[in-house]
């Protein structure tokens, strides 16, 4: 299968104003850098980790966690911070069903975290930032995507970050490759949540302004029992492709929806990042050959993959394992620039660490810069990340998807863009 970088063209997108579409380079300039009244560190970075074991969003745990586990063996390898090796705590974000979240918080507030990488799903960041944030402690997703966190009282600076694009990103890829495919009447079936009405509204947005028209809008609730009533109403709107933006739940859609008589075979669909998913388990896993997907994130080098199959020799997927990896060099970063692991003195050096200095890309390489007293320009393995400042990336990629008829999924191309 053929794989390419491109960057979004505009032509196609023209409501898409927040993009441009350009190489991925230095940003504006950034703050002032260290405060004088920041909180003091014990000296020990401790990250604590706020991901999927179990839930709707557990496929994601796994490259997640390794992404941590990795960046600690890394950092710890080269020294650590501050003259100690960084400490990871793991909690279990479950989903916002399960509703365990806040009690895991609290277990790695008082595990003395200064920085907290998760959680993947938006809508359960949503449960727990205030708390984190609250506490003086970095809150850093890796998956968190909806456009929430730039928005309101969360625009402003402060101790959230994330190494994910917001979903004006994604939402104008996935509208550009259904215009690209000659989709003209899509219906588009999302969770009713922070994550899938955001997507589905830039999916609209970018769809109807290229000239393509919303057949519906069918939004279903996280604890539905059944689907019935939303699968009828996009049945009955007749498209000619459907957008599925949903979690483990697809696992029981999709079978509704072949009974239907709109399965992949029957109307082209299209898939998001919360369910680009390994289904070759599934019975339905024929049925998906063809269909395509985006999840944010630059292609994974297959050194990366080495490095984290030696943390997790049982990993099959590799989605967000960038960004959480990411996540944990940047916050260790920081600290060292701050001279201080607290998590308000991490969170002011975080932007700058980012972006307008020395390029680097490894967490050895940017270290040694910093002993040296170099501003510093860190370069992941998630992309060039160049963090804003509300704390989301300025620049960054997303991976268009294909499955097979094995259910699953391999790459066809990666477009970048900044937003």
């Amino acid at each position: 299968m053929k794989r390419s970088t491109t960057t979004l063209r505009l032509a196609a997108l023209a409501s898409a104003s927040a993009l441009v579409l350009a190489a991925c380079g230095g940003g504006d300039e950034g703050s002032d850098g260290n405060d004088n009244e920041v909180a003091k560190g014990d000296g020990e970075l401790v990250v604590g980790s706020l991901l999927p074991q179990t839930g709707s969003l557990a496929f994601l745990g796994p490259p997640e966690f390794a992404g941590v586990d990795l960046a600690v063996k890394e950092i710890n390898e080269a020294g650590g911070v501050l003259g100690k090796d960084v400490r990871h705590v793991k909690g279990d974000s479950g989903d916002t069903d399960s509703g365990i979240a806040p009690s895991e918080t609290d277990k790695l507030i008082k595990a003395g975290s200064d920085v907290i990488v998760g959680a993947a799903s938006s809508g359960v960041s949503m449960t727990v930032i205030d708390k984190i944030l609250s506490a003086g402690v970095v809150q850093f997703s890796p998956a968190n995507t909806s456009t929430d966190f730039d928005e309101g009282d969360y625009a402003e600076p402060d101790l959230y970050f994330r190494t994910a694009p917001s979903d004006v990103l994604q939402g104008a890829v996935m509208a550009n490759l259904l215009l690209q495919e000659g989709r003209s009447n899509v219906a588009i079936l999302a969770r009713q949540d922070s994550y899938g009405e955001t997507l589905a509204e830039q999916v609209k947005e970018g769809l109807e302004s290229g000239g393509s028209k919303v057949a519906v809008t069918s939004f279903y609730g996280e604890k539905a029992p059944s689907y019935d009533a939303q699968i009828n109403e996009v049945a009955a709107a007749k498209p000619d492709a459907i957008v599925l933006i949903a979690f483990d739940e697809t696992k029981k859609i999709v079978p509704q929806l072949v009974s239907k008589g709109i399965g992949p075979q029957d109307v082209p669909m299209y898939m998001v990042d919360g369910n680009v998913a390994d289904y070759s388990g599934e019975s339905f896993a024929s049925e998906l050959k063809g269909v395509k997907g985006t999840v944010p994130g630059a292609e994974a080098s297959d050194d990366f993959k080495d490095r984290l199959l030696e943390v997790d020799p049982s990993l099959k997927d590799f989605s967000y394992a960038a960004e959480s990896y990411d996540a944990v060099i940047a916050s260790a970063l920081a600290a060292i620039a701050a001279d201080n692991d607290s998590g308000e003195a991490i969170a002011s050096e975080l932007v700058e660490v980012t972006k307008n200095g020395t390029k680097c890309t490894t967490f050895k390489e940017c270290a040694d810069l910093l002993a040296d007293g170099e501003d510093i320009d860190y370069d992941g393995m998630s992309g060039p990340i160049e963090l804003g400042e509300t704390g989301s990336p300025t620049a960054a990629s997303i991976g268009v998807y294909e499955f097979n008829a094995k259910g699953t999924y391999s790459p066809v191309e990666y477009i970048s863009g900044q937003i």
